[in-house]
């Protein structure tokens, strides 16, 4: 039986309803270029995705020019700097002192998420929910086609461009032929358990802990509700972790000599994350571009996968708008090497914080001395403290 396949055409062909994807057709749909978001999840299932929740001052922009600022406002919870413990002692770094009035947002990805989904099915482009690409083709000629399934029926949409905003393991990054791509990976010996924990925070910024039985982080979702991390061996079971146990760990971690306590609460939730770092390069190929999770990963120490992608997709949609606008395609021939700049950047950023933090399995005295030696010149030096702040609170989008 010959499969039928209903056509569609667009101009700009997105792939992946994450924060990249959505705020990309955001940002083209108020530049008037038209575009189509397959997502290959239910609408249910995108909303309730885990992630970062530590957004930059220039993606808090990004969503206030895009419309998507109102509730980020009103719920979102600035932070005006980290605290680094270790040695039990604690040094607090005042992000505007130090970067002339930068800040951070505490917002989850998930609620930027919902208020992107809102907006686009409010007065936005199509967004198609369970709608899975099988296939990307023609990256070099002037049409490619994005096939993919809908509601079991099978369809294609023919573009000027398409975009992959499906992260690492999507189908675009599978339609790059290897010959023209190089990934670069690194992967870390051990992981993240996090939990979410239905009690106030225990401290009113972030804590990033150094200790000798290995890193943990106090952060929150909201003044209700903590979310909270603790660095484990690769292939850890949550269910080897008791909710006793993790505050006992978190505690040990976090300790200082001050009256300071944690609080504890009822945890609802668990998962591990495994930590690795990966960039392919070139982040186009043809009529194929890569944003996000699908051109690049950082470690999640640093804060920078959300807004690196972020970042991707503002410089993506002010390329295709000078080309919508006058036909001109020196921003989008420059994609790539502009994007990548920055991507290096935040990769080296986020390898440095989670090396200085987290101690590795055999892990030497000498070891332990260095990375006591670096957050001794952090909490000493304004030069070096600056340095974090200014990569930590990201630098403007241009």
């Amino acid at each position: 039986m010959t499969e039928v396949f209903q056509d569609r055409r667009t101009t700009v062909g997105i792939i992946g309803a994450g924060p990249a994807g959505l705020l990309l057709a955001r940002l083209l749909h108020r530049s008037g270029i038209d575009c189509v978001v397959l997502e290959s999840r239910d609408r249910d299932y995108v909303e309730r995705r885990q992630r970062a929740g530590i957004l930059e001052q220039a993606t808090v922009d990004v969503l206030r020019a895009g419309g998507a600022g109102e509730r980020m406002d009103r719920e979102g919870l600035p932070h005006d700097g980290i605290e680094l413990r270790f040695d039990r002692r604690a040094h607090r770094l005042d992000f505007p002192a130090l970067t002339g009035g930068r800040r951070v947002m505490v917002y989850a990805q998930t609620e930027v998420v919902k208020d992107l989904i809102a907006l686009q099915l409010a007065d936005g482009p199509p967004l198609l929910f369970g709608a899975r690409a099988t296939a990307v083709e023609g990256a070099h000629t002037d049409r490619p086609l994005i096939r993919y399934l809908h509601h079991g029926t099978a369809h294609t949409l023919s573009c000027d461009y398409v975009i992959g905003c499906d992260g690492y393991h999507g189908v675009t990054r599978q339609a790059v032929p290897r010959s023209e791509a190089r990934t670069y990976e690194r992967g870390y010996p051990y992981s993240w358990l996090g939990v979410l924990a239905d009690v106030p925070p225990s401290y009113d910024e972030l804590v990033y802990a150094h200790s000798a039985r290995g890193f943990a982080l106090l952060s929150m979702r909201t003044p209700a509700v903590s979310r909270l991390y603790l660095q484990v061996p690769n292939g850890t079971d949550p269910a080897d972790w008791p909710d006793e146990r993790i505050w006992d760990e978190l505690e040990a971690r976090t300790a200082v000599d001050t009256p300071w306590k944690l609080r504890r609460g009822p945890i609802t939730a668990k998962s591990v994350l495994p930590m690795r770092s990966s960039v392919t390069e070139p982040m186009r190929y043809g009529r194929v571009l890569l944003a996000g999770d699908a051109a690049h990963i950082v470690p999640p120490t640093g804060a920078k996968g959300l807004n690196l992608a972020v970042a991707d997709v503002t410089v993506l949609a002010r390329a295709l708008d000078q080309q919508h606008r006058t036909g001109r395609t020196e921003l989008l021939d420059a994609y790539s090497d502009t994007c990548l700049r920055r991507v290096w950047r935040a990769e080296h950023f986020s390898y440095a914080m989670t090396t200085m933090l987290h101690t590795a399995p055999g892990q030497t005295p000498f070891d332990t001395r260095l990375q006591q030696a670096q957050l001794d010149r952090i909490a000493g030096s304004p030069h070096a403290a600056a340095e974090l702040a200014e990569n930590y609170t990201g630098a403007a989008l241009r």
